[in-house]
């Protein structure tokens, strides 16, 4: 397990100066159940946290709402300086118990998210800042407008999005720059494949949620299995390969609270999946998906 090593996944520079490995790290499952209140074992979500430096991981997404709070404050914990990290934060939803989000995008809220996150990753700015989801219930204008002004004060060095449209990026760079899209997205969940062309295009750094899902890919003797066996490895790392491979900009954020999982995960970074590997699987994941989404 020595030589695993995020950087073998590659770099993408966010916003043309903020280089990054492209396997990452997503900090929500270091929350409690229904990504509420503290998690179960604390001191293994901080070695968690702890290693990741240790496996070339320098690219942590988190958001103000996991816990809520609880994983900022974990982040700070664990890793403050941050030192050759990049912690990308987002804010936007309001929680009012476990597994319940509820967007709220008004200027005042935003701005909030935006001082209580600096103030618990005791941070004077922060690298990446992204709209948790666009309030419908606000003008999204004005959602957008609050973000320029604390860009322009130097609260925010760069900014992205989360589950948006092509239209809705396209309407938000008139305020600012969208440097990143966080979008569902995985082998079987293909919703956004247009979202991923246009960020491939426009070189927009593309951070899909939910990355390892493999659905019935993964059963015994599929073809998911077979690759991974050839490949030494597991599904789940199979999966991030082919995220890794599917376009340059898009950076994966596999996230566990357990350290060995941890491990399992950065190993995707050494995997080379063949074009005829690739090809197969797009083929069969697209075909899942068409069959989910008729099954809805």
């Amino acid at each position: 397990m020595g030589s695993i090593n995020a950087s073998a996944s590659g770099q993408f520079t966010i916003g043309g100066d903020l280089t990054v490995n492209r396997l990452g790290y997503g900090a929500m499952r270091i929350t409690g159940r229904g990504i509420w209140g503290e998690p179960d074992d604390r001191q293994e979500a901080l070695s968690t946290l702890k290693r990741l430096p240790e496996l070339g991981v320098n690219f942590i997404d988190t958001a103000d709402s996991y816990g809520p709070e609880v994983s900022e404050n974990l982040i700070c914990e664990a890793l403050h300086p941050y030192t050759g990290l990049v912690v990308a934060t987002k804010g936007g939803l309001a929680r009012h118990g476990p597994d319940i989000w509820v967007p709220l995008g008004r200027p005042e809220y935003l701005r909030q998210c935006v001082l209580m996150s600096l103030r618990r990753l005791r941070l004077e700015r922060l690298d990446l800042w992204q709209l948790h989801r666009i309030d419908p219930k606000v003008p999204r204008d004005e959602q957008f407008d609050v973000i320029k002004q604390m860009q322009q004060e130097g609260l925010i060095r760069h900014v992205g999005l989360s589950e948006v449209k092509i239209e809705e990026i396209q309407a938000a760079q008139k305020f600012f720059p969208v440097v990143t899209v966080q979008n569902l997205y995985n082998l079987v969940t293909r919703q956004s494949e247009d979202v991923l062309d246009y960020c491939t295009r426009t070189n927009i750094g593309f951070i899909p949620w939910f990355p390892l899902a493999s659905g019935s890919l993964a059963q015994p003797g599929s073809m998911l299995e077979t690759i991974a066996k050839k490949n030494n490895t597991t599904p789940g790392g199979v999966a991030l390969a082919w995220i890794l491979k599917r376009s340059p900009v898009t950076l994966p954020i596999p996230g566990t609270s357990n350290a060995r999982h941890l491990e399992e995960n950065i190993a995707a970074a050494s995997i080379t999946l063949s074009n005829e590997d690739f090809e197969a699987l797009d083929i069969l994941g697209r075909r899942e998906a068409q069959m989910t989404a008729h099954a809805i």
